[in-house]
């Protein structure tokens, strides 16, 4: 009895036990809601702690104030002042051609000689009619100052020697049209014709077009036409010379609008002494008017293209209040975007003229950020650009 007391005395009570559980629990609970406000309070730090912004390297670009005077901008043709394709009159068997593809014709050179014996024979004998006729003609005349002859025998003499007459100079012109001959002065095309070749009436011989000067003709729309007026300034481009302007003239002005588009069509001229412009060319065409206007330009590449705005970064000197130290700093500002000319935009609204935006690399950018201004491999902007892929 005695050691079943002590067996039951050294048992732990189910009270004791309960309630060191519970405190290993609420240990372990406070322990993680520790962890918990730690890593809490970490996360709140880093947030709470705005990192330096980087300062990144840019081009800089100042806003100029330039005179650019208004232009009207169409596309369109180059065509010839003269131009033909040289063609027979007759038909006939080719027996010479007198020409070079491609080469230079004076007005009245010959370019191409047909067959004309048969003529030459025809025209032989025609003329020995006429000389016969001429004699009788003669001979009666004599007779008719004497009174040997009547009026009628000396009217039908001089009618004989006229009909004499015209038949030589209907073989000599039907002969002479054997002859393609240049009707101006040009530069000829591609030969369509071969040495024994038999041509119909009509056949294409070679183009012949004048290359120096040479007309543009284009369209704009009808709310331009007040502005326009004959020996207004045309400025001509073409992607097959890329870099060069030719300047014209502008020497037309059609009479009615088109009732379809509501364009006129005009008509400038321009010269061509070098030939390298041709006939059948696509051209870009600026007409410049009179008046000029005060316009704020920077580089194209300085615009920042968005849906809800363009904008720029202007570039500002700005001190830390703590420090005193001084640093270029990045202000994003919207602008109204106007013309473009050549590598050059104008801003309507948005920038003062004198101040400093970034040139390039702007899609890098925030507002806001710490920049330093490195122009020692910044692209040059162009009025007239030559791109190298061009």
């Amino acid at each position: 009895m005695h050691d079943v007391a002590q067996t039951q005395m050294k048992k732990p009570s189910v009270k004791s036990t309960r309630k060191k559980v519970w405190i290993a629990i609420g240990g372990v609970v406070a322990l993680g809601f520790l962890l918990i406000a730690i890593k809490g309070l970490q996360i709140f730090t880093m947030i709470s702690a705005k990192p330096p912004m980087p300062v990144e390297t840019v081009t800089s670009a100042p806003v100029k104030e330039e005179d650019w005077a208004p232009l009207l901008s169409s596309v369109g043709s180059i065509s010839a002042v003269q131009g033909a394709v040289v063609s027979t009159e007759l038909g006939g068997t080719v027996s010479e051609i007198a020409f070079q593809s491609g080469g230079v014709a004076k007005k009245g050179d010959v370019l191409l000689k047909l067959d004309a014996s048969s003529e030459e024979a025809q025209l032989r004998s025609a003329e020995a009619d006429l000389e016969l006729a001429r004699a009788d003609l003669q001979r009666t005349r004599d007779l008719a100052a004497r009174k040997v002859v009547s009026k009628a025998e000396l009217d039908n003499a001089e009618s004989k020697f006229k009909q004499k007459e015209g038949t030589v100079d209907n073989m000599r012109a039907m002969i002479a049209k054997k002859e393609v001959r240049a009707p101006f002065d040009g530069q000829l095309g591609i030969r369509q014709v071969n040495v024994g070749q038999m041509i119909n009436a009509g056949q294409q011989v070679v183009p012949l077009q004048s290359l120096d000067p040479l007309y543009v003709d284009f369209a704009l729309p009808q709310q331009y036409l007040s502005k326009l007026s004959p020996g207004l300034e045309a400025r001509v481009r073409t992607d097959a010379l890329p870099g060069r302007e030719f300047v014209g003239k502008l020497t037309a002005i059609n009479s009615s609008v088109d009732i379809a588009t509501r364009n006129v069509l005009l008509q400038a001229t321009l010269e061509n002494q070098d030939h390298a412009l041709h006939p059948g060319m696509f051209a870009k065409i600026d007409i410049v008017l009179p008046e000029k206007r005060r316009t704020l330009v920077i580089p194209g590449t300085a615009v920042s293209y968005a849906p809800y705005g363009d904008s720029v970064f202007v570039i500002e000197k700005k001190k830390d209040p703590k420090t005193g130290k001084e640093s270029q700093m990045i202000r994003q500002q919207f602008v109204r975007v106007g013309e473009a000319r050549g590598d050059f935009v104008s801003i309507t609204t948005g920038l003062k003229a004198g101040e400093v935006v970034v040139g390039t690399g702007v899609f890098k950018l925030r507002n806001g950020m710490a920049v330093t201004i490195n122009n020692d491999l910044a692209p040059k902007p162009q009025m007239n650009p030559t791109p190298v892929d061009s």
